[in-house]
């Protein structure tokens, strides 16, 4: 925009320095109309031989200024295009980040439901190895006690068979 502006203005400054120089608007101009003689006597006005050089580097400017222009515009559509592929690749990125994220808070969602129902087995399991243990007490206990009467019962049951045999022997005799 800068540019453009400048270019405008030097245009017009162009024009007006050619219509100037280049169709003698200038020497009109500086004519002096009045039939006085003036004190000092000076000599007539000349345009200035120099001014093709001012005109040149007027359009010189300009030139300059439309290629700054036209660098600056390419610039620019670079620097929009490379911007634009850093959105998209941001938009990809932060896209990814956001997947990435939901699959984890799945991923801990289902490992924490999961470590709920190890828990409950687990304690399930404690439950089971409380009552077996009770009854592995309960049974040692009965066996204990077997174990500790087993000798008198024995000695009990070969005394009531020597009885029976005596008892049968006796009724035996009797026939």
């Amino acid at each position: 925009a800068d540019q453009r502006a400048t270019q405008g203005i030097l245009k017009k400054a162009l024009i007006k320095l050619e219509d100037f120089y280049k169709k003698g608007i200038g020497k009109a101009l500086l004519l002096q109309q009045s039939a006085q003689t003036p004190p000092v006597q000076f000599g007539d006005y000349k345009s200035s031989a120099g001014a093709s050089p001012v005109i040149g580097l007027i359009e010189q400017i300009l030139e300059d200024s439309a290629k700054l222009e036209t660098e600056a515009m390419d610039s620019e559509s670079s620097a929009q295009a490379d911007y634009e592929g850093f959105v998209k690749d941001s938009n990809e990125l932060a896209k990814g980040l956001a997947q990435a994220i939901t699959a984890k808070s799945d991923a801990s969602a289902s490992a924490k439901s999961e470590t709920a129902q190890a828990a409950e087995d687990l304690d399930s399991t404690k439950g089971e190895l409380e009552s077996l243990s009770a009854y592995e007490a309960d049974l040692h206990q009965q066996c204990d006690w077997s174990l500790k009467k087993f000798d008198i019962r024995q000695k009990a049951r070969a005394q009531e068979m020597e009885a029976i045999a005596k008892a049968k022997a006796f009724l035996s005799g009797m026939k």
